[in-house]
């Protein structure tokens, strides 16, 4: 490769390895495109590197130990359970190092030439691609936008040693003795159980009526509930005000119902959402229409108000979900390729990794009656499946949102032990139109979380086996 000032020839060029722009690498490749990828950071993005997989392996590991601890009621006794945190941490760098590897071997066996660098646009058809010792231009015939978002950082609240983010959260060298959360959304409650499980004193301000806000009041109930077991401290309709770091922790001061409150703690924790990543692209001379948060507007295939640029993943609109990124990803890469493929975010799950867990697919009852849509809703709870029993893990429910009409299946809401995995089940019938009859005559395996599903559509159709009518 000539490097200089004469610009490179590149069919499609992606912006940003994240789960959507390496997705719609491959996807682009596989498709018969010449496809080249560049990124500033490593392959993955936020996601698999400071993200998602990471906050779940750290997940996993506190989960274990609170089990390991609290296992009396099944006649299990551990004492002296200890934690080594360096070694949760190495654990942890390791399935990440083994995924980004993965991500690096996927892009090279599809093809997909990798650049390392910072993308910023010159023309419609040109970006300037700068690392720390060169520059290069390359000239494009289609782009595909994937350059995902970072956290909101609230002025009072700068970041620093003690006032950290959702990767210094991850990275941190020792379990904090207390952790003051700022936010009670996804990514905060999420990271306040990990910790809460590993034995920290966690306090929650959140400054909207209800902690993770969007989901069910009914399916937050049970997470609250839990959470207060663990001793966690949760103050809804609070605002933060500021914070003092003192040498060997933080003052976090915030006001609920008038009442000014300090709590001191090892770490205060920062997690009120994202911003995308679109303000330093260079966009702005092209002509590619933003809002005024920064996001990028799209049409049902993906494709900007410049024809031959798209974008995908948390800089669009919508939840910032590395699944919804990857899915937007094909979009692009198909739409490209001259497919009529079109964005359907209908089936699109959202889960929540909290104890126990949550998902929530398709429409939630106040949602579609919003709509004016006629709806049923049916209901079975965890408690009266011989699995979770077994698992020790009673807590929760599973809601189907049928439409009244005739019975199809509109949307679904699991707070459960494995609502993660549950949720596919739901969404697939969501997708394939199908109806609680189809759920309820479809055999599931016996015992398993599975059959929640089943009882639910039962419930749904009138004939409920194992729970009272």
């Amino acid at each position: 490769m000539v490097v200089g000032d004469f610009p490179i020839e590149l069919d499609t060029l992606v912006i940003g390895a994240g789960p959507g722009g390496y997705v719609a690498a491959i996807r682009a490749a596989q498709l018969g495109q010449k496809v080249s990828i560049v990124d500033k950071g490593v392959l993955g993005g936020v996601c698999l590197n400071v993200g998602c997989i990471p906050s779940k392996a750290l997940i996993a590991a506190a989960h274990r130990y609170e089990t390991a601890k609290h296992s009396e009621e099944m006649g299990i006794k551990a004492d002296n359970v200890t934690v080594d945190f360096s070694k949760v941490q190495e654990w942890k760098a390791g399935i990440v190092k083994k995924l980004t590897g993965g991500v690096e071997g996927l892009l090279k066996g599809n093809k997909v030439e990798i650049l390392s660098g910072e993308a910023y646009f010159v023309d419609a058809n040109t970006v300037r691609i700068m690392s720390e010792n060169s520059a290069q231009t390359y000239k494009f015939n289609n782009c595909i936008i994937a350059t995902g978002s970072r956290p909101i950082e609230i002025p009072t609240f700068k970041y620093s040693k003690r006032v950290i983010d959702s990767t210094g959260a991850l990275s941190l060298p020792e379990i904090p003795k207390k952790m003051v959360v700022i936010g009670g959304g996804y990514i905060g409650t999420e990271l306040g159980t990990a910790y809460a499980n590993f034995g920290t004193e966690v306090v929650i301000v959140e400054g909207a009526d209800e902690l993770l806000n969007g989901f069910e009041k009914q399916m937050t109930s049970v997470v609250k509930r839990r959470l207060k077991k663990k001793n966690v401290e949760i103050f809804t309709k609070a605002m933060a005000k500021g914070v003092e770091e003192t040498e060997n922790g933080v003052k976090v001061t915030f006001e609920v119902n008038g009442e000014a409150k300090t709590v001191e703690a090892d770490y205060c924790l920062v997690t009120v959402g994202r911003k995308p990543n679109s303000d330093e692209l260079g966009l702005e001379q092209l002509g590619v229409e933003k809002t005024d948060r920064g996001i990028i507007k799209i049409d049902d295939q993906c494709r900007t108000s410049v024809s031959n640029i798209y974008a995908i993943g948390d800089i669009v609109d919508g939840p910032p979900l590395a699944h919804k990124a990857s899915y937007e990803g094909k979009i692009a890469a198909e739409a490209i390729s001259g497919h009529p493929s079109k964005i359907d975010y209908q089936a699109i799950p959202a889960v929540v990794f909290t104890d126990p867990e949550m998902a929530t697919v398709g429409y939630q009852e106040h949602e579609a009656k919003a709509e004016g849509i006629e709806v049923a809703s049916a209901k079975f709870p965890f408690g009266a499946n011989g699995r979770a029993l077994a698992l020790d893990s009673a807590d929760g429910f599973l809601k189907l949102v049928t439409r009244k009409e005739d019975g199809l299946v509109i949307g679904a809401q699991i707070v459960g032990t494995n609502a993660s995995d549950m949720i596919a089940e739901l969404g697939l019938a969501i997708e394939a139109g199908m109806t609680a009859e189809d759920i309820a005559m479809t055999i599931h395996a016996h015992p398993t979380l599975g059959e929640i599903s089943m009882e639910a559509a039962e419930v749904a159709i009138g004939s409920p086996i194992h729970i009272i009518k």
